[in-house]
């Protein structure tokens, strides 16, 4: 644990040599004698207790349910340029956070640079496809890219649903009700919902310019929505259909079975940890695409 005085600027670490996020929930994030403190009485992931908080050592504190956060805290934050999002449980809803002010703009600049080049940006994208669907896709003309996701996708559905023993009937959805497709479709929605909360505080974390997307475009989620489908295939779909599997008891509600489920495969499979990965691979400085991403 580093210790920190508020006000100081000691013992200040780049964004780059930091080690990404911590969880806290259900407890109050304050300060004592100039050092940030969580203290919490149980009930979420921390046991019982007074934590001590390495802020100098973290890009982003994720602050969920049940939890509050004094003036204090918030200067200490502010003052050594560590992030705080309020997130649903699990980091299933992404819900505000300050801006992050890295002490570089290093990987928003080389995010800009290759956004703004046509040909650049196409080799992200086709990037993008490969750590998707494990192959290198050819094309370089965007609108067949698009295509040729379709058709994978399509597949995803009735492969993933012949897993969890799901009927399937396609993909049906109406974005004006999206509660009004069968459980199936209902529970992809609420998935595709937590896999953009994580994805943006992966964004967030590793201070990326969120409406510059590579495939997507129009959005001002535009790179969160990218990110997001680099898990649309595998993650979001297993959430979704297991969600649905477990709903046929008919004991609980499917949206909250969709982010309980959600949560616990953030956890367990280091979703979010992943994402800050492969955004540096994709768009960071020193950016090094391996096999699966190579252009």
């Amino acid at each position: 644990m580093l210790i920190g005085r508020l006000g100081l600027e000691k013992a200040r670490i780049p964004h780059s040599d930091r080690h990404g996020l911590v969880w806290l929930d259900r407890g109050r994030l304050e300060v004592e004698d100039g050092c940030l403190r969580f203290v919490t009485s149980g009930g979420g992931e921390l046991e019982a207790g007074d934590y001590q908080i390495p802020h100098q050592s973290l890009s982003i504190i994720l602050l969920g349910p049940g939890s509050s956060v004094t003036h204090d805290a918030l200067r200490l934050l502010a003052r050594h340029s560590c992030a705080l999002a309020a997130i649903g449980e699990g980091a299933v809803r992404f819900y505000t956070a300050p801006p992050l002010m890295p002490d570089t703009s290093a990987l928003a600049r080389e995010q800009t640079r290759l956004w703004a080049d046509i040909n650049k940006r196409m080799e992200v994208a086709r990037a993008m496809y490969a750590i998707r669907f494990g192959e290198i896709v050819r094309t370089r003309d965007i609108s067949v890219l698009r295509g040729q996701e379709g058709a994978r996708i399509k597949r995803s559905y009735q492969l993933a649903a012949e897993r969890h023993g799901i009927s399937w009937k396609g993909r049906n959805y109406d974005r004006n009700n999206p509660n009004s497709g069968d459980p199936a479709n209902q529970a992809i929605n609420h998935a595709a919902s937590a896999m953009r909360a994580a994805a943006s505080v992966a964004v967030a974390s590793v201070g990326a310019i969120p409406q510059l997307g590579f495939v997507h475009e129009d959005s001002g989620q535009s790179f969160v929505l990218d990110i997001a489908d680099l898990y649309r295939h595998d993650v979001t779909l297993d959430i979704a259909f297991g969600a649905v599997k477990e709903a046929a008891n008919g004991r609980e509600a499917l949206e909250k079975l969709v982010r309980r489920r959600a949560a616990r495969l953030f956890r367990q499979r280091s979703i979010i940890p992943s994402m800050i990965d492969r955004i540096k691979m994709l768009v960071g400085p020193d950016r090094e695409l391996t096999d699966e991403g190579k252009i």
